[in-house]
């Protein structure tokens, strides 16, 4: 499967070349790049697609998304395992 993975940036890092940030998917925490969405702040849920934060989410689209991949197994955990450098 492709899919994007909402979760919530703990941290953004200065532009170099591109903006970054530490993306919390439940309980997994991954560096995005932060290029598509230059106005995601600390606290907001960013959907990630292959390491690149794709849109800034509300929190409860963002859990209920969440939600629903958790209930097809190990999808988010096999997601972020090969998408996501």
């Amino acid at each position: 499967m492709c899919l994007a993975i909402p979760g919530r940036l703990e941290s953004v890092e200065p532009a170099d070349p591109f903006p970054t940030g530490t993306a919390d998917f439940g309980g997994i925490r991954k560096q995005v790049c932060l290029v598509f969405v230059p106005e995601a702040a600390i606290g907001d849920y960013v959907l990630v697609h292959v390491g690149f934060a794709i849109g800034v989410i509300d929190e409860a689209e963002a859990l209920r998304t969440l939600a629903v991949l958790r209930a097809m197994g190990d999808v988010v955990e096999t997601e972020l395992a090969g998408g996501v450098s």
